[in-house]
């Protein structure tokens, strides 16, 4: 009988297997056949040290280490630019101070960018500390440690049915079962499904959609050292890819857990926003997809023991942090689960804790 059951191979689940498995036995079960699938494959891969809410912070201060130094790192300078036009200036001020930026002139904003048109510009502000992340490699570290630990990781394995006998878990996909005393609930979008199948209640989880489309340099710019560029009020952003540009309307629309694919209407009002600073225009797209972004209801993750249950283990509402934000959850979780003396403040446990909805 194993030890732990994880039920998702994204970022959240592959990382705690990796950290657990030094001491335990653990089986990690995907539905799909490729590992980091849904989210953890969709992602912006940004790295911004004090962005989010409180709790997002404090996780996200706590692994930064990790992303600076493990395995040689996995950031690189990118900074922030934060662009706004004349419709915008009244939000302009409060989203840069909150985004820790500094204004800059609408001259310097074009030359960081040469492809902006600076009469489109009412205001911009920067931020150099930004980083990407070299998710791939992250995701990467943690899947070969947990390989090398033993991780027994089944692909194409979908949950169909979970039994509790008030010692154990009982989990069953179309082909196999597995036992374990303690289930980990890291299935991103589809944990409160995951969560029902086991006669626990949601947690009323938020499963949201952001499209993201590839398209050429309008002009021909090489892109290389372009800073990711938001629009005040998340009307878009852009960022450098391969060469190319990755450009999102940035939207927050709520979706059923599916394989979700990228709206063409929304992903024209996203180039066309981005087009309203530019001197030239998208001549075609290269490709496009969406993501999931999956909030609890405060937007802070959940990592904890199930008050109804203390063998049913919470490890979700990544909310589009997961990759920033992953070594830091993945230790908590670690130490919550094998009982330890936790090195985390009180406060970052219990802002995290699913106990926190116990009166919903």
């Amino acid at each position: 009988m194993e030890d732990f059951i994880i039920i998702g191979g994204g970022i959240a689940g592959v990382s705690v297997a990796a950290l657990l498995s030094k001491y335990a036995k653990v089986t990690l079960l995907e539905a799909e056949e490729n590992l980091g699938y849904h989210a953890s494959g969709r992602s912006a891969a940004i790295f911004i040290k004090d962005y989010g809410n409180e709790s997002v912070k404090a996780l996200t201060y706590l692994s930064s280490e990790y992303l600076e130094e493990e395995n040689g790192g996995v950031l690189s300078g990118r900074g922030l630019l934060l662009l706004a036009g004349k419709e915008d200036k009244d939000n302009f001020v409060s989203e840069y101070r909150q985004l820790g930026m500094e204004e800059i002139s609408t001259s310097l904003a074009s030359k960081k960018i040469p492809l902006l048109n600076k009469s489109s510009i009412n205001k911009a502000a920067f931020r150099e500390d930004v980083f990407d992340i070299d998710t791939d490699q992250l995701f990467q570290n943690f899947l070969k440690q947990a390989l090398k630990n033993g991780v027994d990781i089944k692909r194409n394995s979908g949950v169909s049915r979970i039994n509790y006998n008030k010692k154990n878990w009982t989990v069953f996909t179309s082909h196999e079962e597995f036992s374990s005393k303690i289930l980990i609930n890291a299935a991103g979008a589809w944990v409160d499904k995951i969560a029902l199948l086991a006669g626990i209640s949601p947690l009323k989880f938020s499963p949201c959609r952001r499209s993201m489309a590839r398209v050429p340099v309008p002009g021909g710019y090489n892109p290389k050292y372009w800073p990711h560029t938001l629009g005040v009020n998340d009307k878009f952003y852009f960022k450098p890819d391969a060469g190319e540009l990755l450009i999102s309307p940035a939207e927050e629309e709520l979706v059923e857990p599916h394989d979700v694919w990228a709206n063409d209407l929304i992903i024209a009002e996203g180039i066309s926003r981005f087009e309203r600073f530019t001197t030239k225009k998208v001549t075609r797209v290269s490709a496009n997809w969406a993501g999931i972004r999956t909030f609890s209801p405060d937007r802070s993750l959940v990592i904890g023991f199930a008050p109804e249950n203390p063998n049913f283990f919470w490890l979700g509402g990544q909310g589009g942090y997961g990759f920033q934000t992953a070594p830091a959850a993945s230790k908590l979780a670690k130490q919550l689960l094998l009982r330890e003396k936790s090195t985390f403040d009180k406060a970052i446990i219990e802002s995290v804790s699913p106990y926190r909805f116990k009166s919903m």
